[in-house]
């Protein structure tokens, strides 16, 4: 991951929106959702390892090409992360497809709970599973040479996705709260929303297109699969996505400690129970000290 040049958090913001979720050793360190500045003027919001936790934590000043931190100036961007962020899909999603798969072809695999979620670590589901057959041994069924593996992951890979897809189509698997909420806030103020995920674009177009809605789905950008070379957590396919939408991507922090992070939560959430808003957005952006 890109080092930043300097790296800021929020200190001692009033959250008058959002409830504050002690947090706990693990919750500092492997948060499950966090937002994140990728730029001066917007925010990331991403997975980290499956735990249950949520990060909040900002970098630099004021909006890009505005030194004035009195105007409260909204962000340009919101860059939202797909699995674990917009649904909680990977333990009850991901893995049953995947498990569903092997058990297809009658490979002998399953991934337990445990298993998956340091399976997670590694991004991406083909690397995922390429990465597995190498430290454990490939199945008898499984081709001998590497460009027939290839081959072959990418043919479970294919077939995993269309499992994934058909759980989404039958929205077994909910929004997480107040993920539409914040997306209609930002829409409805014309703040750029966009999904970044290293998942396949096919099942990531289909958790934004069915369970947003199609004309939530017009409006927001999608960067998913293999559009750049360097799965996460390298930031490659948040820098693609803050470019394309016009966002200076120049800040990125290199580690994944959040121990000094200002706050957690546990989601967005929805009324009665909001975590916090567009406008704790802009105050991320606002109320910060640069080093």
């Amino acid at each position: 991951m890109a080092a930043a040049a300097s790296s800021t958090l929020l200190q001692g913001s009033n959250f008058t929106n959002a409830r504050r979720v002690p947090r706990t050793s693990d919750q500092q360190r492997i948060p499950n959702c966090v937002a994140r500045r990728s730029s001066p003027s917007s925010l990331c919001f991403r997975t980290g390892s499956g735990r249950t936790a949520a990060v909040v934590r900002a970098a630099a000043a004021a909006a890009a090409g505005d030194g004035d931190a009195s105007v409260v100036s909204l962000p340009a961007a919101l860059l939202f992360d797909c699995d674990g962020v917009l649904v909680d899909t990977e333990k009850d999603g991901h893995r049953i497809s995947f498990n569903e798969t092997f058990a297809e072809r009658e490979l002998g695999v399953s991934w337990d709970v445990e298993l998956y979620g340091e399976l997670l670590k590694i991004g991406g589901g083909k690397e995922r599973m390429m990465a597995y057959f190498n430290k454990t041994g490939w199945p008898a069924k499984a081709p001998k040479t590497d460009e027939e593996r290839k081959q072959f992951i990418a043919s479970l890979h294919k077939r995993k996705t269309e499992l994934f897809m058909a759980l989404i189509e039958k929205k077994l698997l909910p929004l997480r709260p107040g993920v539409q909420r914040l997306i209609d806030e930002a829409l409805g103020k014309e703040v750029k929303v966009a999904v970044c995920s290293t998942s396949n674009e096919k099942a990531v177009s289909a958790i934004v297109s069915c369970l947003l809605g199609p004309d939530r789905a017009e409006k927001i950008t999608i960067f998913a699969g293999d559009v750049v070379p360097r799965k996460k957590p390298d930031p490659a396919i948040y820098i693609l996505a803050a470019t394309t939408l016009g966002v200076d991507p120049s800040s990125y922090t290199a580690e994944e400690d959040f121990a000094t992070a200002e706050a957690v939560f546990d989601c967005i959430g929805d009324p009665p129970e909001v975590r916090f808003d567009l406008d704790f957005c802009a105050d991320l952006l606002q109320k910060q000290y640069v080093s």
